[in-house]
């Protein structure tokens, strides 16, 4: 079970690293150019994506709610205006927490209790966590597709069959 956990957190990074490289292809302007959409700009979503991945590693690692606000807070001041490249190296550093956090980690499928000041308490597994930020991105990877053709370019291909398919051929 752990196995599948850290399988689909690679596959979490995988799809990431193949947005950042599709970008890093298109004119640079794209990045931040304006989209009537769900988010303002690729950037924006790109940004989303970071900050959400930096709150459940948080709240995996027992951090309290306010300890996760000041962690998002760090990281947005820290994100306004920085390069495509510079973001890429962000969410790559970060990724490696995350390896380390659920390498570190006995058992994925162990009761974890979460605490949200709206929606109260929620008792799940750390497996479960790590498919929300997998289903989390996902989902904004596809809205990044979606923006992009609006703005006349095709999208990356990310979904997980192509992932298998490229770590069957790696080995």
């Amino acid at each position: 079970m752990k196995q599948d956990s850290l399988r689909l957190y690679d596959y979490h990074v995988w799809a990431n690293k193949r947005v950042f490289n599709h970008l890093k292809e298109l004119p640079s302007e794209v990045y931040q150019q304006e989209v009537k959409s769900v988010f303002s700009s690729v950037e924006q979503v790109v940004i989303h994506l970071f900050k959400t991945d930096v709150v459940w590693l948080c709240a995996m690692s027992d951090k309290t709610y306010e300890e996760i606000q000041q962690f998002v807070g760090k990281y947005s001041a820290e994100m306004e205006n920085i390069t495509l490249e510079d973001m890429e190296r962000e969410y790559l550093k970060f990724s490696e927490q995350y390896f380390d956090f659920l390498s570190s980690q006995e058992d994925l499928e162990a009761s974890k209790t979460l605490k949200h000041p709206m929606y109260g308490q929620l008792e799940t597994r750390l497996s479960e966590l790590v498919q929300h930020v997998v289903n989390h991105g996902t989902y904004h990877r596809g809205n990044i597709t979606a923006m992009l053709r609006q703005l006349g370019y095709p999208g990356p291909s990310t979904d997980y069959i192509f992932y298998l398919y490229e770590k069957q051929g790696q080995q």
